[in-house]
Parts: C-alpha cells; structure tokens; sequence
C-alpha cells in the first residue's frame, strides 16, 4: 500500500538543492497558478530532492508516494477499515493532501496500475476536484494544493508508458544529470570531499553515462556519484568505493563489470 513519505511542515528548512537552470521558478510559477508538473528524466538526477526542495521552499506540506506494479487507486484515495469494530474510512495520502493544500509528488508514476491515472484526471484540469466513489464526496483542492508526478522516459514501453492525454494534462520539465562542473559543486557540498578527488569521480560518472544503450541499461546517478564520494570521504579506498557505489549497482554482469572497472583504471591510471 503507498504512504505518505517524507512530509514536510511548514516553515522547515530547505533541503540542499543546486539549480540547474530555471526549474525553481517554474515550479514555483506552476504552483501559483495551480497547474500540475511532470518531470521527466533518469533515475538519481535530482527530481525527488528538488520537489522536497521546493515543497520546503514554498512553505507546503509533502506527501511523495514511491509508485509500483501494485499501487491502486484505492492506496491514493483512500479505504473502508475495520477499527474498534466499525467500518470507518480513512483518506489515503492523496486526499490528505487534496483536503490540505499540500504538494503530492507520484515518483514514477508509470509504475502504478491504470486506474491511478484516471483517478488523477479531474485534479489535472480546471475542475481541481477528487471523486471519491465509495463515500460519493467530490472533495475540491484546497488552496497550495499540487499534484507533481515523474518518470523515467528511458525505461517506457509499449506497457508503461504515459497516455497522450495524461502527458498533456501537465506542464513538464526535461531533467537530466548536471553539467560537468555543477555536478562537481553538488558532491562537494553533499559529501565535504575534497573538489579534485569529486573531479575525478564525475569524469568517470561521464565516461560510463557514454555506455547507456551498450553495455549499460542506465549511466550512473549523481546518486551514486554522491554514494561514492560519501565512502571515500568516509575513508575508503578509491578503487573499492567506486566498485561499490557506482559499478556493482549498474550490472551483475562479471564481463561488464570488468570492463568498467578498465576504465575505471584508465581514469586514475
């Protein structure tokens, strides 16, 4: 069942968040004049961390609900539950979120089953309303309310993919890994590692992302650029830490693997 995660109050404080062009101001436009957003792009660029950021930033309360194979409508809108020997209704996070002017982030949305989709249509559009059929409420957003959903365009299929007429519900960003030099900035202030050393991890990062579509299903993440950087400032060895945080989570492939890890040494060589 999904959950709400992650919730911020008003008034926290803003998770580290670097921009990359004019994403903040377009998420803070499109919560203004109440429209929907869809970021698109790989896995670990940044896209949970900058709805949190801006969720933050503009004093909302979040609800991010991780999507996959199994989530319902039902785990958005809510349930009928046994408590105490009655049957009461309990909003899923979706609905708390519509009933509280909060931010709902759907990370990965082409995860979920069909009917999510349709649930999410009236909110999408002029009408910013949520029909619960099992309790015959039609709930109006309250005001702050946003829906921000996400996927990665490079794993869609002919079964998981976003229909035309979802997509064009929402205005959407295009994410994707930083520039060479924001990215360095971003692992140094996540990590405290010393700028060189970061330097030479986001230039293997680069050199790996150039195997997506060959050897690799997905480059490596700013993610797990982070991850690498963490245990090398932790203390690690170079070597180990990048085997650990950026080949061994890319493949399981033992000929692949040794194949990065030669450019791995051509990097550092």
């Amino acid at each position: 069942m999904g959950k709400a995660q992650d919730r911020k109050k008003e008034g926290a404080s803003a998770p580290f968040y670097l921009p990359v062009a004019d994403e903040c101001q377009i998420f803070e436009k499109a919560h203004a004049h109440r429209l929907p957003l869809l970021l698109k792009g790989p896995t670990g660029c940044g896209k949970t961390r900058y709805v949190a950021h801006m969720a933050a930033r503009l004093g909302r309360p979040l609800y991010t609900i991780a999507c996959h194979d199994d989530l319902s409508a039902a785990d958005l809108v809510g349930r009928f539950l046994l408590k105490g020997g009655e049957t009461v209704w309990v909003d899923g996070p979706l609905t708390r979120a519509v009933r509280e002017g909060a931010i709902c982030y759907l990370d990965e949305v082409v995860e979920a089953r069909k009917d999510v989709t349709v649930v999410l249509h009236p909110l999408t559009d002029d009408r910013r309303v949520l029909p619960i059929e099992k309790t015959g409420e039609e709930i109006s957003a309250a005001p702050g309310f946003m829906l921000v959903a996400s996927y990665n365009p490079g794993y869609q299929n002919i079964l998981k993919s976003l229909k035309p007429s979802t997509r064009q519900r929402f205005v959407s960003i295009a994410f994707d890994f930083p520039a060479m030099e924001r990215e360095v900035d971003i692992v140094v202030a996540e990590t405290g590692l010393d700028g060189e050393k970061v330097r030479s991890l986001v230039r293997l990062a680069n050199k790996l992302r150039d195997l997506k579509g060959q050897d690799l299903e997905e480059g490596v993440s700013t993610r797990l650029v982070i991850y690498a950087a963490t245990l090398i400032a932790g203390g690690m060895g170079v070597e180990r830490a990048i085997l650990t945080a950026m080949i061994e989570p890319l493949t399981d492939d033992e000929d692949v693997k040794r194949g990065l890890m030669d450019i791995v040494t051509a990097v550092y060589g």
